[in-house]
């Protein structure tokens, strides 16, 4: 490892090298390029030392007395707090149902007032799978109610807002804790003991934890992942801090237990939409976890994180190739962003904190401001120098090996020599997934399911077909703006 690192720095000098000052000097348009984007850095690296600085201060200093404080009033009050878990699994391989329920069950037992799972399957051999297992549990379980509802292939939604209907029959109260987990996620056995003090805050309403990745194989899917859950823990601590997070993820989050089964709250999962001016009305298939987030920010609610508590994710690459998979993942996950953080910048700054509305506004900007330096390296190139190239690459090879080097110092692991490349991969396209699917926010699709979402539902082929050639031109037009906005910059 020591070599390969030792190879890539030595390639980042020699890029450098190869560029001679006399190269650039005569050129206007080369030295205007370095201007342009020695100032986007400037912006977007103290950006980034920001939210690390809060992260540094969050996870040392505020996150440790917050949870002190937390954990003696939880003792002090000594009232019964009920665990629900609400689990959904479809298309789950029994390699991965296996363990993950096994791990669930374990929690459970393991809640000081006992505990009720409530799981929805699809698949009859799922069912008797669960039942099995939770029958051979070497844990006393009788403090553990099994609850399995069979339902036809709805959707996550459905499924979600049946199982927290059959929750709200048993009336949790606000003292009781609801954890939603999809049935590839395996939960810390710690989960209640860690997450029921939280809510003894009353301005709580949910929760999320670190997530870990498990893959099998060793390769750049599994590099990607890792990096961007490490990227992950680091933008969530600095979000902790004003508990108040960007995402409660739906691999594992917990919801204070009157909230979760309110009918406003399940009405926000099962039909949330969206009314778009050109696209009409989009309704949410996928982005459960951004409508649940958006409901408790709306109402005023804060949400806390917890980054000394892991999940464990069971991935698999969905498309045999890297750049089909993340291309497919990072569709769903931006679409899922770009449909809600457009109505979450409409609330007023001082309801949700204005960091947090700073942040959600970030998430717009950065997705055009990304894609500034690569286009204007490229025009220069083109109409000026090449020489610009080698020296744009060893800037992105040095300045992202640098932002590695710190992400992994702050989560405690070294990082493999894969991971500033990705991180770069993983900021131009995403910027440029983040550009398409802002243009296209009725496109929608499970990675698991084959069914997608339209704007009105079942729509003919031809309004269907003019609605896409509608919003492939608003995003050509979109990105030629920026283009000729950059000629100009440069004096093209």
């Amino acid at each position: 490892m020591a070599l390969s690192h030792a190879a890539y720095l030595a390639v980042v000098v020699l890029l450098a090298a190869t560029v001679q000052p006399s190269h650039l000097g005569t050129l206007d348009g080369a030295r205007q390029t370095i201007v342009i984007i020695g100032f986007l850095g400037a912006w977007r690296y103290s950006w980034a030392a920001l939210n690390f600085t809060r992260a540094v201060i969050f996870r040392s200093f505020v996150y440790p007395r917050r949870k002190a404080r937390r954990h003696r009033q939880f003792r002090q009050r000594n009232a019964p707090s009920h665990a629900y878990f609400l689990v959904t699994s479809y298309m789950v391989e029994p390699e991965v149902t296996v363990p993950v329920y096994r791990a669930l069950f374990a929690a459970a037992a393991r809640a000081r007032d006992g505990a009720t799972i409530v799981t929805s399957v699809v698949d009859g051999a799922d069912e008797r799978l669960i039942r099995g297992l939770y029958n051979s549990m070497l844990a006393d379980m009788t403090g553990v109610e099994l609850v399995i509802d069979r339902i036809a292939a709805n959707g996550k939604r459905d499924a979600m807002a049946r199982t927290l209907r059959i929750i709200g029959r048993k009336c949790p109260s606000h003292r009781d804790i609801v954890v939603f987990v999809d049935g590839d996620t395996i939960v810390p056995q710690d989960i209640v003991a860690a997450s029921a003090p939280v809510f003894t805050d009353p301005k709580v309403g949910a929760l999320t934890t670190d997530e870990g990745v498990l893959i099998e194989r060793r390769n750049l899917f599994r590099d990607w992942f890792v990096l961007r859950f490490n990227q992950r823990q680091m933008m969530m601590c600095s979000m902790g801090l004003g508990n108040r997070v960007l995402t409660l993820t739906g691999r594992m989050s917990v919801f204070r237990g009157d909230l979760a089964t309110d009918p406003e709250f399940i009405a926000a999962i099962n039909g949330d939409y969206l009314d778009h001016w050109r696209l009409g009305r989009v309704r949410f298939l996928t982005g459960d976890d951004k409508s649940t987030w958006f409901w408790l920010l709306k109402n005023g609610y804060e949400t806390a994180y917890l980054p000394d508590v892991r999940s464990w994710s069971m991935e698999t690459q969905p498309r045999p190739t890297f750049l089909d998979s993340s291309r497919t993942l990072m569709v769903r996950w931006f679409g899922n962003m770009m449909r809600t953080n457009g109505r979450a910048l409409r609330q007023s700054p001082r309801k949700i904190g204005f960091f947090t509305w700073w942040s959600v506004l970030d998430q717009r900007l950065s997705m055009w401001t990304t894609l500034v330096g690569p286009i204007t390296v490229m025009l220069t190139a083109i109409f000026e120098t090449p020489a610009i190239i080698p020296l744009y690459i060893a800037w992105v090879m040095a300045t992202r090996y640098l932002f590695c080097a710190i992400i992994s110092a702050f989560c405690g692991t070294w990082f493999p020599i894969t991971h500033p490349p990705l991180l770069y991969f993983g900021q131009v396209a995403g910027a440029l997934v983040k550009t398409f699917v802002f243009f296209r926010l009725d496109r929608q699709k499970w990675t698991r399911q084959s069914g997608g979402g339209g704007a009105v539902g079942a729509v003919s082929a031809l309004a269907d077909r003019l609605r896409s050639a509608d919003s492939a031109v608003h995003h050509a037009l979109a990105l030629v703006w920026l283009t000729i906005g950059i000629m100009f910059l440069i004096k093209v």
